[in-house]
């Protein structure tokens, strides 16, 4: 069961990261693992869980520099338009100085530079909101995702110390000093060396 929904990625073009994708399907296999006889604990192939769990682990540095690339996007973008904010006043002070023979055009001059820079002023801030805002959003998606794994990780660790009774401890013991006499399958049991 996945813990995602995906009909609001459809409907807001969101695509998923690809982190994300490999902590649902570890998350799948963990709820589709078959429960053992008489336990509440699931048998889980140890390799695939871990072989995901090294690949999460391979491409979270993708995410980050993606998430650092965002960062330099937006203060590209913001130099980009503060520039643009300059030129635009420039332009209207030069203009401005055309005009100054005449009293009403120096006066609408003026106006219209003001209004020129206040626009620019206010489409700079509505600008650099969104692209806060979009880096947040993608920052905040990906601190999700590192939650998740972190639950994750706890919880089969807990799962694990549960299962590991005093009892289970003794019967893996002697299977252990049984192996020890020819049985190859001594390595499988003795997780502690």
């Amino acid at each position: 069961m996945s813990t995602t929904d995906p009909a609001p990625a459809k409907a807001t073009g969101y695509k998923m990261p690809e982190v994300e994708q490999l902590i649902d399907r570890i998350t799948d296999l963990i709820d589709q693992s078959r429960p053992m006889p008489l336990s509440t604990s699931s048998m889980i192939n140890k390799d695939e869980i871990l072989d995901l769990l090294v690949e999460v682990r391979s491409r979270l540095p993708e995410e980050l520099r993606a998430a650092r690339w965002l960062l330099k996007e937006r203060e590209e973008f913001l130099e980009k338009v503060k520039r643009e904010g300059e030129d635009l006043l420039e332009e209207a002070r030069s203009q401005a100085e055309r005009m100054v023979q005449r009293t009403e055009v120096v006066k609408a001059a003026e106006q219209r530079g003001r209004q020129i820079v206040e626009k620019a002023e206010t489409r700079a801030r509505q600008m650099r909101h969104e692209a806060e805002d979009f880096v947040d959003t993608k920052l905040g998606s990906f601190e999700i995702a590192l939650e998740k794994i972190q639950v994750q990780v706890a919880s089969g660790r807990e799962k694990l110390q549960a299962v590991a009774t005093p009892k289970a401890e003794d019967d893996l013991a002697d299977v252990a000093q049984f192996g020890a006499h020819g049985d190859e399958r001594t390595e499988f049991f003795d997780q502690e060396t």
